[in-house]
């Protein structure tokens, strides 16, 4: 009837508002509290295994990298010559030094003078009434010959010639390296027991030539001397020096394995920008746990040495020995630093965006200006609009080929590479300049 029909559309409109307000209120859980997880909607478990693999891979990186420091230390110790006479310069010019080796190498010398073949060439009946009086002189005799060869043993050592005799002895020593590590005699390197040694026999000899040159010739009458030097004295010398064969025969690998790690985690993470960060400084964290234990080791070594060992002659020893371990330690800290820093930049966080707004408004201002005073890039600007992405990245890849190829980078190469990468960056962003509609397209980054 037609009185009925405004309250059927009524009811009808009233039942489709409770509808869509039913509706509404379902959506707004929903939004509020998220979708319900289905049993079907669980991550893959491919999605799962994959990043168990890259954290593993990662933290394998880590542990390697400080094994990595310590082999390719020890192979370049042991294979490169002029490495190992590089590591042991410093000790010819060091105070300690010369102090050590001059009283060692006249305490010898004076042993094996033959003040008895002062009387070979006398009558029979001479030589007591000579040997009578010798054995009065005798003390003072010996401390001036003593006082004599101290003079000339130091002069030796505070002239360049030692610096060059040095050299000439640890070259030799050289030589016998491998023997030493391995525990077997020979060279002028050897392992006695528990003390690394070193043979000072040349030096003698050069000191024998100038005694006589000085007006002493009974020093030709000494014999060939062979006294040790110890280098290194500890009771943990057969450990150390199995560790350092190990670390030999795997010196090239160890690093090749680390870096293959963290190449691989880095591939299998799900966030790989984030993975690049963690590596970096997980890799600089393992290289500067490796400097401090370098530290905490020098100090037990030391407080272990026995009472008759100068304290300040092992130090210098250790010092430099460990030198260029080191340098290799600050190395990796600050390329893994550079690295996360890098990784940081290109990442979507606010401060990331901020950094990145200032270095394209600065140098867009000085793009500006040099175009207000007529500069026109033309076709190289363009290229480089369309494909400053991927001269970005071959700029990256390069500087990292360098700095691999680079035979032994110091921090200060390793932030002139970074330095010189930025400033490629920046003149690639310099000479970006689109051209006009239809011209080019910028290759996506």
């Amino acid at each position: 009837m037609p009185t009925d029909r405004p309250g059927d559309e009524l009811a009808e409109l009233r039942a489709r508002l409770s509808a869509v307000e039913a509706q509404e209120a379902r959506l707004a859980r929903q939004l509020a509290t998220g979708p319900a997880r289905q049993p079907t909607d669980r991550p893959p478990p491919r999605h799962r295994v994959r990043s168990f693999l890259a954290a593993l891979l990662i933290v394998l990186a880590c542990v390697l990298t400080p094994l990595s420091a310590l082999a390719f230390w020890a192979r370049s110790q042991i294979s490169d010559t002029d490495r190992y006479l590089a590591t042991m310069a410093p000790l010819a010019g060091d105070p300690r030094i010369k102090t050590a080796v001059t009283d060692r190498v006249t305490a010898e010398i004076v042993k094996q003078l033959p003040l008895d073949s002062l009387l070979d060439g006398l009558a029979p009946a001479d030589r007591p009434q000579l040997g009578a009086l010798l054995g009065g002189i005798g003390q003072a005799l010996t401390d001036g010959l003593s006082g004599l060869v101290h003079t000339q043993v130091a002069r030796l050592v505070d002239s360049d010639a030692f610096v060059a005799l040095w050299t000439e002895v640890n070259r030799n020593a050289h030589a016998a390296l491998e023997k030493m590590v391995t525990g077997q005699g020979g060279g002028a390197v050897e392992v006695r027991n528990d003390t690394v040694v070193l043979d000072l026999a040349p030096v003698i000899a050069r000191v024998k030539s100038a005694l006589v040159d000085q007006g002493v010739p009974l020093a030709s009458r000494i014999p060939e001397i062979h006294t040790s030097y110890p280098l290194v004295q500890s009771d943990a010398i057969p450990k150390v020096r199995t560790a350092l064969r190990v670390l030999d025969l795997a010196g090239f690998w160890v690093p090749v394995l680390a870096g293959a790690c963290a190449l691989g985690g880095v591939l299998l993470a799900t966030r790989r920008r984030q993975a690049v960060v963690t590596t970096a400084l997980g890799m600089a964290g393992g290289a500067l746990l490796l400097g401090i234990g370098l530290s905490v080791f020098r100090a037990v070594y030391l407080d272990r040495l026995p009472a008759d060992v100068d304290q300040a002659v092992a130090q210098a020893v250790y010092d430099t020995l460990v030198r260029y371990l080191r340098s290799a330690v600050r190395v990796v800290v600050t390329l893994g630093l550079l690295v996360a820093l890098g990784a940081w930049v290109i990442g979507p966080g606010r401060w990331a965006r901020a950094v990145r707004g200032g270095w394209r408004a600065g140098l867009g201002a000085v793009r500006r200006v040099a175009g207000r005073s007529g500069l026109r890039l033309g076709p190289v600007g363009r290229f480089v609009h369309r494909w400053k992405a991927p001269l970005g990245w071959l700029a990256v890849a390069l500087a990292a080929l360098a700095f691999v190829l680079w035979s032994y980078p110091t921090v200060l190469v390793t932030l002139c590479l970074a330095l010189g990468l930025v400033a490629v960056l920046a003149v690639l962003e310099l000479l970006d300049e689109p051209g006009r509609p239809g011209e080019g397209t910028r290759a996506p980054a």
